[in-house]
């Protein structure tokens, strides 16, 4: 089934690298006007630099409600994806070992990233009568988290949670809101770290314990999205769908 935004402003946070530019690649092809947002300013200038045309990059730290509000506000994106998030560059310890300030910062990059961004679209949407928004969630939001990293693990539940109590929230609006769940993704520093850290045999185990046998790719979780943000996506709502090759649990 291909997919048809032409005409339409998509949203995507997180778009820089990985599972966010994957996102952006899938509904520039579309035909959508993006906006690609990211605290990451050259990797984002980077990928601007691949689309001469559609495409507008905003370098922004999401955690800021204010400055979110005030540049995307007036966007009045027809479909907002929520990529961003991460680790955070942290690695597993012990709970008692973690900081405040580390704990904060993976909800700040996980949650609170997608609420300023919700807050900042909703009104638009409402006022029209329509919208889509679509987080990224993770296996880690469905069970344990393979990072071994408990704020990780947590903020991930609770993006699930928000997608869902917003979707009961914003249905009456004709407003749709679901989640992707990516299994295990090479889409990072950090999750290239985690992958070398299997070792070899770890690694083996991991794909065969997926019924695709392979890891998944940006342009997977890309066509998930797309399929919730389309049209004839507008009965399902609330959702969490898992794009990890394999049953979710």
């Amino acid at each position: 089934m291909g997919f048809d935004f032409s005409g339409r402003t998509v949203l995507v946070t997180g778009a820089a690298r990985g599972i966010g530019a994957g996102i952006v690649a899938e509904f520039h092809a579309a035909g959508a006007q993006v906006v690609a947002a990211d605290i990451l300013g050259e990797e984002l200038a980077a990928l601007a630099g691949r689309y001469p045309d559609r495409l507008t990059a905003e370098t922004i730290d999401l955690g800021d409600g204010a400055a979110v509000t005030d540049r995307f506000g007036r966007l009045a994106p027809d479909v907002a994806v929520c990529a961003a998030g991460g680790v955070r560059g942290q690695a597993p310890k012990p709970l008692e070992e973690v900081t405040d300030a580390e704990w904060m910062a993976i909800y700040d990059g996980n949650v609170r990233s997608a609420l300023n961004v919700m807050r900042a679209v909703i009104p638009a949407m409402k006022a029209r009568g329509s919208g889509r928004i679509v987080t990224i969630s993770s296996g880690a939001g469905l069970k344990p988290s393979l990072t071994g990293i408990q704020a990780y693990c947590s903020a991930k539940h609770g993006l699930v949670g928000l997608t869902r109590q917003m979707a009961l929230e914003l249905g009456p609006h004709g407003i749709t809101v679901n989640s992707v769940a990516p299994g295990f993704l090479r889409t990072s520093p950090d999750y290239e770290r985690q992958w070398a850290g299997y070792g070899e045999e770890g690694q083996q185990r991991m794909l065969e314990g997926i019924a695709m046998r392979r890891l998944g790719e940006p342009a997977d979780i890309a066509a998930a999205v797309a399929f919730l943000a389309c049209d004839r996506a507008g009965f399902i709502t609330g959702q969490v769908l898992s794009v990890s090759g394999t049953p979710s649990p």
